[in-house]
């Protein structure tokens, strides 16, 4: 036995010799390999002809040397999920080097191998591995499949709110004259059981009766010809771990109050793409049953992750993930509904309070995103901001140069009404603009103004001249398409840390709920803000308080200049 183990033992380590001699051979040739000289430049990538995807580009650098690489290009498509070629062979296509750099591959839309999600690379092959030799290219006209065609629902001004959804305040809402009207809508709630919905083979499953309440509520507005604007959250749930990022847990409210999007994993993709679709096919067209959406706001704030957390990471790979994600939110809404506009959120920490790693400069995140969606494709991304004054806790924004924060040019450390030409100057640069050299949409989302001070106690009247000042700004600044006021009544919670945002004073014995008790000066405003017969006359009293005789004295480009006494 002994003879035996020790024969055992000398064969083992005479193999374990020559696996160690193979690895070094392979290693030193792989050291000796030469990378990969070519380059093949994805310059479009698009739906034609309605069931084709067409992929062309051109070839730059000098051909990878024939001793080490074959004489093909192969076309690879990517799932979301998948971001590298380790261990594939199945590439979708090939071309020999030196052919046009041209492919087309079946649509596949509408079934299991749906293509309209992929993105494409070119890889060149060694013998026994691929290598990536271009940039990933994505669809990039997933509109051209719409099946809802209807135009874009165009508001009639830019006036908008945050509607509490009761019978009495939306008949308050229609009273004001509102145009723009928000809806949170979160996954965590609207999944679960009462409507299957089957999309790319596959069924999910939805909450009839919370959906029964969005869509009363949509009806409702669209009924009274409203733009509806529709920011989706991820709030957490045991049931749909697939919805958050791998390694993510469930955080306290004082690290996480939503979760990030991701297509990290082939189910959170797959998901994602499933509830994306739904929401689209259901509130994406005019003749709607359940009304129609035509903003779709993919997270809140994302450049803190208390709104959209992921876990500690740098902005680049922050902005990977949530971009993949968005482009699956963006390829969904926009193949379902041509018209719709998608966009993503910031805060005003233009260049402010950023840590890099949970939280970022939202000038940095619109540098980011962009820089990373032009190698892949063009998306009409467009930005939903939220300008409030600075600090939340007073609403003279006009002052707020007194803070050292506000700046008139790009290093300004926080853009909000005050300086917000910054931002709109700084979208208008040629990278930023759309791939028909249009300014990006940008909708103010969320702003309010307190009318009870940290300091001074009730500050009704100031509450009033703010959001007459700010609107006046956001209607007369041609690039900002809606001003949307973050809240109809005051909420117990945020009341208690003076922030008395609403129109109406609330019940504040009603710790739990938000009940309108009694309306402020700032409802006669914003009620007439946007009547050319009585906004002037309804603003006059407020210019003292703001210490101006003219509204065209601090208004670029004022609107109602040429009514001005």
């Amino acid at each position: 036995m002994a003879a035996v183990f020790a024969g055992a033992g000398s064969v083992t380590a005479m193999a374990e010799t020559a696996d160690t001699a193979a690895a070094e051979t392979q290693a030193e040739s792989q050291a000796a390999k030469p990378a990969p000289a070519e380059f093949a430049h994805i310059t479009s990538c698009e739906v034609t002809g309605g069931n084709q995807v067409s992929i062309k580009g051109q070839m730059e650098g000098s051909w990878s040397d024939p001793a080490y690489y074959d004489n093909y290009l192969y076309l690879f498509e990517m799932k979301p999920y998948q971001r590298d070629l380790k261990g594939r062979t199945d590439y979708a296509a090939w071309i020999t080097k030196g052919d046009e750099l041209s492919f087309q591959l079946p649509l596949n839309h509408g079934t299991q191998e749906d293509r309209l999600y992929s993105s494409f690379v070119v890889a060149v092959y060694d013998g026994s591995e691929y290598t990536i030799v271009s940039n990933e290219a994505y669809v990039a006209n997933p509109e051209s499949v719409a099946k809802y065609t209807d135009p874009y629902k165009t508001a009639q001004t830019k006036k908008g709110l945050l509607i509490q959804t009761t019978p009495a305040m939306l008949s308050d809402a229609f009273s004001l004259g509102v145009n723009h009207v928000i809806v949170n809508i979160p996954f965590n709630h609207i999944l679960g059981s009462g409507i299957d919905y089957e999309y790319d083979g596959k069924t999910y499953h939805f909450n009839k009766d919370v959906l029964a309440v969005y869509d009363d509520t949509i009806k409702r507005m669209s009924e009274k010809d409203m733009t509806v604007t529709a920011v989706i959250l991820n709030g957490w749930n045991d049931s749909t771990p697939q919805l958050y990022y791998p390694g993510v847990t469930k955080q306290p409210a004082s690290v996480a109050n939503y979760y990030g999007f991701h297509v990290a994993t082939e189910e959170g993709y797959e998901s994602l793409r499933a509830i994306a679709a739904f929401l689209a096919d259901r509130y994406g067209r005019k003749s709607s049953p359940y009304g129609r959406v035509s903003n779709w706001v993919i997270g809140n704030e994302i450049n803190n992750q208390l709104w959209n957390y992921m876990g500690p990471m740098s902005l680049e790979s922050y902005i990977n993930e949530y971009q993949r994600a968005f482009r699956v939110f963006y390829t969904a809404i926009r193949s379902t509904s041509q018209s719709s506009r998608v966009f993503f959120s910031t805060d005003y920490n233009w260049m402010h309070e950023a840590d890099g790693s949970l939280t970022y400069n939202a000038k940095d995140l619109l540098d980011a995103f962009n820089n990373q969606m032009i190698p892949g494709g063009s998306m009409d991304w467009g930005l939903a901001y939220h300008p409030y004054s600075i600090p939340l806790t007073e609403p003279e924004f006009w002052n707020d140069r007194e803070t050292g924060l506000i700046k008139d040019d790009a290093s300004s450390p926080v853009v909000n009404m005050l300086n917000l030409s910054v931002l709109t100057d700084y979208l208008q640069q040629a990278q930023f603009r759309t791939r028909s050299g249009e300014v990006r949409h940008v909708i103010l989302s969320e702003q309010g103004f307190t009318s009870t001070s940290a300091t001074r106690g009730t500050t009704e009247d100031l509450q009033a001249a703010a959001i007459a000042y700010a609107y006046y700004i956001a209607d007369s600044n041609p690039y900002i398409d809606a001003f949307i006021m973050s809240r109809q009544v005051d909420a117990p919670s945020e009341m208690a840390a003076s922030q008395a945002f609403g129109l109406w004073h609330c019940d504040t014995s009603k710790t739990n709920d938000i009940v309108a008790t009694m309306q402020k000066p700032s409802w006669l405003v914003y009620k007439n803000i946007d009547n050319k017969a009585s906004t002037l006359e309804t603003t006059e009293k407020y210019k003292a308080l703001i210490g101006i005789s003219k509204w065209s004295d601090v208004v670029p480009n004022f609107r109602w200049k040429s009514l001005e006494k």
